[in-house]
C-alpha cells in the first residue's frame, strides 16, 4: 500500500513515563503504516531537559515558531520528590508553561464524547470547551521564602527614568511565602480575539469569568480589554448570529456551569483554565478523553494531550505488570496536528487520514473496546478492560 505524504515538517516532542510509551506505540501501529512523515524530533524526557539545562525545551518551542505546527507529548514538572528521583540540577520549571510563554496565544480544551459514557453532569448535553490563557499568571511567576521579620514590596521602574512606584506586599513578623505575577495587555487582547473568533466561527455562545471584584486591578483588566474588544469588534456580528458574550464572577460561573446544557465556550485565566479543563474532562468521561491545541496569533499551532504522564501505571509497566491506559488522547493531539498540517499544506488527504483515525477511536470504544478509565464509566459495561496495547491493536484495526 502506498503511503499518504505529508507535505511540510511536524515538529514531534516526546515526553515521559507511561504516555512516552504509549506514544511510541501510537506511532508505530497508527502512524507509521499509512503516512510517510518527517518529522523534527525533540526529547522532552525530563533527563534529556536536566542534560541540556532545559536548552531543548526552547528548541522544541522555536522549531514550532519554524514549521507552524507542533505535536506534544505529556511531560513532568518537577517536584521535589522527582528532583530526588530523576537526580536534578534543579526543579526545572513546566515545559509546556515556557512553550506557551514563547508561542504566546490561548489553549483550547474540548472533551471527546462517545455514545456509551454518559456525562456525570446529568444536566450537560453538549461539548463544554475551555479556552485558557496561556500566559502569565502563576506559571510565569516569582517566589521567595521569606525567612524572617521584613517588608516585601512590589516595584516598579520605569525605563525611561521616570518616577519608580512601589507597594507594600505585607510586613512579615516572621518567616512566610512571597509570590509575583504579572501579564501583558497584547496577551490578554490576543486571548479575547482567539476566543471570539473560536465562538463566532463555531456559533456557539462564549463565557468569560475572573474575579474582579477582589482583583480590582489584575483581573480587573481582564475583563476592560475583553469588554472594550467585544463592544468595538464583535457585538454586532454576535447579535446578528444570535450568539451571546457573557461575563460573570468565576465562582459564580462554577455553579452556573453544574446547571447548564453546555455548548459553549468558557474562556478562562491561565490557572483557572488548567483546573476548569480537567474538571470538565473527568466529568464528561476520563482525563483521556480531552482535545488540547495551543493557538498563537502569531500562526503557530501545538498540539498536546491534555492529561499528565500517568506516573502509577509508569511504574506498573515497569515492574511488568500489564496496565490498561487510555491514549485517546494521545492519538488526538496527532490527529489534530496532521489536520492542520492538512489544511495548512493543501493536501485534503492527510486532513482525511486524520479524521478517519479520530472515526476508528470512537468506534473502538463505543463498540464495547476500551481501557480501565472508560470501563468503570461506560454503559453498557464491557466484560473486561482491555490493556494498554490492545487498545490501540484495536484501532489499528478498525482503521
Amino acid at each position: 500500500m502506498s503511503k499518504i505524504k505529508v507535505k511540510n515538517r511536524i515538529v514531534e516532542i516526546d515526553g515521559d513515563e507511561m504516555t512516552r510509551i504509549m506514544w511510541k506505540m501510537v506511532k508505530d501501529k497508527l502512524l507509521f503504516p499509512f503516512l510517510d512523515m518527517d518529522l523534527e524530533y525533540y526529547d522532552l524526557h525530563l533527563s534529556k531537559r536536566d542534560q541540556t539545562d532545559d536548552r531543548i525545551t526552547h528548541d522544541a518551542a522555536e522549531a514550532i515558531k519554524k514549521y507552524g505546527v507542533g505535536v506534544k507529548c505529556a511531560t513532568i514538572t518537577p517536584d521535589k520528590g522527582r528532583v530526588q528521583e530523576y537526580n536534578l540540577k534543579q526543579m526545572w520549571k513546566s515545559p509546556n508553561g515556557t512553550i506557551r510563554a514563547m508561542l504566546d496565544g490561548t489553549v483550547f480544551r474540548s472533551p471527546i464524547l462517545v455514545k456509551n459514557v454518559k456525562p456525570a453532569v446529568k444536566t450537560w448535553e453538549k461539548p463544554i470547551i475551555i479556552g485558557r490563557h496561556a500566559y502569565g499568571d502563576v506559571y510565569k511567576n516569582a517566589e521567595l521564602a521569606i525567612p524572617g521579620p521584613g517588608k516585601a514590596e512590589i516595584v516598579f521602574t520605569p525605563a525611561d527614568g521616570g518616577e519608580t512606584r512601589r507597594m507594600t506586599v505585607q510586613d512579615f513578623d516572621g518567616p512566610g511565602i512571597l509570590q509575583g505575577i504579572h501579564n501583558l495587555d497584547a496577551s490578554i487582547l490576543s486571548f479575547a480575539q482567539a476566543c471570539f473568533t473560536l465562538a463566532y466561527d463555531q456559533k456557539i455562545d462564549l463565557w468569560f469569568s475572573v474575579k474582579d471584584t477582589i482583583s480590582k486591578t489584575y483581573d480587573a483588566r481582564f475583563r476592560e480589554i475583553f469588554s472594550h474588544e467585544y463592544e468595538l469588534n464583535w457585538k454586532n456580528k454576535f447579535k446578528e448570529a444570535n450568539l451571546t458574550y457573557f461575563f460573570t464572577l468565576i465562582d459564580d460561573a462554577v455553579a452556573r456551569v453544574m446547571k447548564d446544557k453546555g455548548g459553549f465556550l468558557w474562556a478562562c485565566k491561565n490557572y483557572d483554565g488548567d483546573v476548569m479543563s480537567d474538571m470538565v474532562a473527568s466529568a464528561f468521561g476520563s482525563l483521556a478523553m480531552m482535545t488540547s491545541v495551543l493557538v498563537s496569533p502569531h500562526g503557530y499551532f501545538e498540539y498536546e494531550a491534555a492529561h499528565g504522564t500517568v506516573q502509577k501505571h509508569y511504574y506498573k509497566h515497569q515492574s511488568g505488570e500489564k496496565t490498561s491506559t487510555n491514549s485517546t488522547a494521545l492519538i488526538f493531539a496527532w490527529t489534530g496536528g496532521l489536520k492542520k498540517r492538512g489544511e495548512l499544506d493543501g493536501t485534503p488527504e492527510v486532513v482525511e487520514f486524520a479524521k478517519r483515525l479520530e472515526e476508528s477511536t470512537i468506534k473502538t470504544i463505543e463498540n464495547g473496546i476500551m481501557t480501565g478509565d472508560m470501563a468503570r464509566i461506560a454503559e453498557p459495561k464491557p466484560k473486561r478492560p482491555v490493556s494498554t496495547e490492545e487498545f490501540i491493536d484495536v484501532i489499528a484495526s478498525q482503521l
